[in-house]
């Protein structure tokens, strides 16, 4: 089964990512108390106006391959993205609809890695992640997602 493995946010820009049981994710928005949403994040003023800042999910297999490659033991939060999957390849995901438990989002394209990134986790995040990195989504019906919740397609 696809399953929200975490979930994650933090409500200023560098600051640690917290991990959260539930989030409440906001049509149009973001995720409540995040820092996109709060326009506080480190590309929110690049970002405004678009949906590129309202979700961005990676799969853990990459997380895990990723430090099992590099020798190192890097938490899923350490990544910043919102959503950590489990059990569903994320990039086919563009341009279709899927629910993280009740809440539908929209693939909209690669969330790929970046020098702001490789600050937190050093230059191998940039070649190595490149296409396994994550996806930004917008949310087209909020709603409240919890961790462990399957992820369905409902948009092939």
């Amino acid at each position: 089964m696809s399953s929200i493995y975490s979930l994650y946010y933090c409500s200023e820009a560098e600051s640690e990512m917290i991990q959260a049981e539930s989030l409440k994710f906001i049509t149009g928005e973001g995720i409540e108390g995040d820092r996109y949403f709060l326009g506080k994040g480190t590309f929110s003023s690049e970002l405004s106006g678009t949906p590129d800042y309202q979700v961005t999910l990676i799969e853990s297999e990459e997380i895990d391959k990723f430090n099992s490659d590099n020798g190192l033991n890097l938490t899923y939060g350490s990544f910043r993205r919102n959503v950590i999957t489990q059990g569903i390849k994320l990039n086919p995901l563009i341009g279709k609809k899927f629910l993280i438990g009740d809440v539908v989002l929209e693939g909209i394209r690669y969330c790929e890695p970046c020098s702001h990134l490789a600050k937190f986790l050093g230059q191998e995040v940039l070649s190595q992640m490149l296409g396994r990195c994550g996806l930004r989504a917008k949310i087209i019906s909020g709603g409240v997602a919890t961790s462990g919740q399957e992820i369905r397609v409902v948009e092939k």
